[in-house]
């Protein structure tokens, strides 16, 4: 069961800020209780950890990962050559180690059949650790369109629409619909767009109804204004944004997940790998469209556009675990590290609608990364796991290099 834990004298950013410290962190049970000078916690009896010279802040949110992926040089390959046992154990497994890395929240944006929704449901009702998951189901794409290996192929307004309401049975937490092509499929171009914006519209419009956040797989411009305009919630990547996709975006309060994350570790093959390679079509597209996807997320970050972390994790060489480093590479794009650490928390837990979650404050779910250092002044405290202390999910210490 959790427990009471205070954790005194550290720096805390809250979720938005860096507060005036040192400061001291009450947890009880699963929820912060308070925030305080530590002389406020004179006589305090309880466990303790002395946090001098470390940061308490929210865990890390994911808004874009995919469970079912290995990370090989061909997790679509992987895929296929496993059974329901083995992806759902995959899942599993990813969850923890996605945990392990102080993230305590994801969203799922594609699985396979459901089957990370077994995973999910377990671990958000604490019969395993990990982070709390919502979970798009089967993305929803048009026929030969981006993911239609393992997606739900629909094809007009009504299939379109039939296939969120299929999502919404399944129990989905939010609705995911392709825009535009992608990098990994066959044959497709991540510039075109797929579905007309009517379709969007109506997908949208079907998952909205039902109260479900809705995500975009949307690279090129056209389909980005099609899910724009759809009033889609998140678009995922955002490679081609002209200044009519930012300002439209802007006036809709639409968040951008970049997965910064993805494209690099496509292209950088780490020296010690010896899986599959990424195939040939991969890299061709990768490399077209990276220019094109750090100058437009320049862009809308400099017009105050909303932002939240996401990994893609599960995609070629992006490992679950190592979600943090998405922010090295966002403060290599020219967001600040404060921005970053809002982005990674606070936002993410807005453009999920995860309730009482990505602040440091009384009253909030005690999802929690206490990180060697000051982040705000070097993001790889955060960003590098070897300066992870302790994770803290619901008030459980999960993971921790240091003891009261």
């Amino acid at each position: 069961m959790a427990s009471t834990i205070l954790l005194r004298h550290a720096r805390v950013f809250n979720g938005k800020t860096m507060l005036d410290g040192p400061l001291s962190v009450l947890i009880e049970d699963n929820k912060i209780s308070r925030v305080a000078a530590d002389e406020s916690f004179a006589g305090f009896q309880g466990t303790q950890f002395n946090m001098s010279g470390k940061t308490i802040m929210p865990g890390l949110i994911d808004c874009h990962v995919h469970l079912c992926y290995t990370a090989s040089g061909d997790p679509s390959a992987d895929g296929k050559k496993m059974g329901p046992a083995q992806l759902t154990l995959t899942a599993l497994k990813n969850a923890q180690a996605t945990l392990r890395g102080g993230v305590t929240s994801v969203r799922d944006c594609g699985g396979r059949d459901y089957l990370e929704f077994a995973v999910r449901d377990a671990i958000n009702a604490g019969e395993f650790s990990g982070p709390t998951i919502y979970a798009s189901g089967k993305i929803i794409c048009m026929t030969g369109g981006h993911g239609h290996s393992h997606g739900r192929i629909a094809d007009g307004v009504e299939e379109v629409r039939k296939a969120v309401r299929e999502q919404i049975h399944a129990g989905c937490d939010l609705v995911k619909i392709m825009a535009t092509g992608g990098g990994m499929t066959p044959g497709g171009n991540p510039e075109d767009a797929h579905y007309s914006a009517e379709e969007m519209a109506s997908g949208v419009h079907e998952a909205h109804r039902f109260h479900r956040r809705t995500a975009s797989h949307a690279q090129g411009t056209e389909g980005i204004l099609n899910a724009v305009n759809a009033g889609i919630d998140s678009i995922e990547h955002g490679i081609f944004l002209t200044d009519e996709c930012i300002d439209k975006m802007l006036s809709a309060g639409t968040y951008v997940v970049p997965t910064l994350a993805a494209l690099h570790n496509i292209m950088q093959l780490p020296a010690d790998y010896d899986g599959p390679k990424v195939p040939d079509f991969i890299l061709d597209k990768c490399r077209r469209v990276a220019l094109a996807h750090s100058a437009s997320i320049k862009a809308f970050y400099a017009a105050g556009g909303k932002l939240a972390m996401g990994t893609d994790a599960g995609t070629p060489h992006n490992k679950h675990g190592r979600n943090a480093e998405e922010l090295r590479f966002m403060c290599a794009n020219g967001i600040s590290n404060l921005h970053a650490l809002r982005i990674a928390t606070y936002n993410g837990a807005d453009l999920m609608g995860l309730a009482m979650h990505g602040l440091i404050e009384p009253s909030y779910m005690a999802d929690i990364l206490i990180v060697n250092g000051d982040p705000s002044e070097d993001i790889e405290m955060v960003a590098n796991t070897d300066n992870h202390n302790m994770v803290i999910k619901a008030g459980r210490i999960v993971q921790s290099v240091i003891t009261a």
